[in-house]
């Protein structure tokens, strides 16, 4: 491809710190996991991360913990829901469902592609009982209004930060200014593990269920004052004493390993991928034959992929678009799930979906996007535009 998704960010240091914990014999999750959990908490200014083996798994880890945790949800409720944006990833959605909320789906903000909290606020109802924020491609959602209205309304608002780590909202991390947040660490994010994923959470005894709940339910990696499980101290005994409902999501070694290169990467990937998104924005900003992904204010995008919706002259011939771009070797792929409410897999899930989905539609015809990662992207964007402006005349 002369322009692809994604880019290998690793050198010889992710390789040496690979190989060091192969020639260490221990490789499941052990004392490197222990410090990437440490040391990426601290970079995000949050008190408790815990790793996992996906940012799947920790989606499906954060809404456990929602459902099994009963200091959390004080609203009494037999069919609760949780509030969900129509654009997102399909493990955003599933977990909701599969412990045993109903998904309440909400659009989008056509400018933003994020959640609309004027749609959040008509779509609370008495079972109502969490707002879910999709930051969309490295891009905030406006946690102001979010917060205002979880607080008006005794909800909880928790954060899906998967494709958006390093941006900031108000000068704080997203992933941080809900109750929970969840990031990936996959191959082609900011920061790549191989697989990966982490919950970050201000709150211990959260952190506490969550580190049960990764490995198999037990209390062994409890602290000895814990809320959850007061320890007899007889490791025989307390080794194998299971306290949550769990999974077995544990991360390996070599992922905390080269998580730790990476960790010390990362502002300098995310100073590329600032430039990056000057070009783009020089280049696509103001066109009349599309739209390019807004901002709120006092936000900064960590700009995972640079999204395009088609207007004016090229709005409906996305798909002669896209054959043409894949005929010059410009990979592209859809605005994420585009609007989550057209995919086959909703006959298994519980939902509702409450509004209109006029801007999810419209970004589901027209929308899609090309990568972004942290090399000079100027060549590649400039064929981009050539290509796409050859459509105009």
């Amino acid at each position: 491809m002369k322009y692809p998704l994604g880019y290998n960010t690793w050198n010889k240091e992710e390789k040496n710190s690979a190989i060091k914990v192969l020639d260490s014999g221990f490789f499941t999750m052990g004392k490197k996991v222990k410090e990437f959990e440490e040391k990426f908490a601290k970079n995000f200014g949050s008190k408790y991360a815990t790793m996992v083996n996906s940012g799947s798994s920790a989606n499906l880890l954060m809404l456990s913990v929602l459902k099994n945790y009963k200091k959390i949800i004080k609203k009494e409720t037999n069919k609760p829901n949780i509030i969900a944006p129509s654009v997102g990833w399909s493990t955003s959605y599933y977990p909701i469902s599969q412990n045993n909320f109903k998904i309440n789906f909400v659009d989008v903000s056509i400018n933003t592609l994020n959640i609309d909290p004027n749609e959040v606020e008509r779509a609370i109802d008495k079972d109502t009982v969490a707002i879910l924020a999709i930051n969309l491609l490295g891009n905030p959602c406006n946690f102001s209004k979010l917060k205002k209205i979880a607080k008006k309304n005794n909800l909880i608002l928790i954060e899906d930060n998967c494709e958006s780590l390093g941006a900031k909202y108000h000068n704080k991390f997203c992933g941080t200014h809900g109750l929970m947040g969840t990031h990936s660490l996959f191959f082609s994010h900011h920061m790549q593990t191989m697989e990966g994923g982490v919950i970050l959470t201000d709150n211990k005894d959260i952190n506490d269920f969550l580190k049960s709940l990764r490995a198999h339910g037990w209390c062994r990696d409890l602290p000895e004052k814990n809320n959850l499980y007061k320890k007899s101290n007889d490791k025989f005994k307390d080794h194998f004493v299971f306290i949550t409902p769990g999974y077995s999501l544990r991360p390996l070694e070599i992922e905390a390993s080269v998580g730790l290169v990476q960790l010390k990467k990362l502002n300098r990937f995310m100073k590329i991928r600032e430039k990056n998104s000057k070009i783009f924005k020089n280049l696509f900003g103001n066109k009349s034959w599309c739209k390019i992904q807004e901002q709120e204010k006092k936000s900064l995008s960590s700009w995972y992929g640079f999204n395009l919706i088609l207007t004016g002259q090229l709005k409906n011939k996305r798909k002669n678009i896209i054959k043409k771009l894949q005929k010059n070797k410009i990979e592209v792929r859809p605005t994420m799930t585009g609007n989550f409410l057209n995919n086959p897999v909703l006959k298994f899930l519980n939902f509702k979906a409450s509004g209109s989905f006029k801007n999810s539609e419209n970004i589901d015809k027209n929308g899609f996007f090309v990568g972004n990662y942290p090399k000079d992207l100027s060549k590649e964007l400039n064929f981009l535009y050539k290509k796409l402006e050859e459509e105009i005349h």
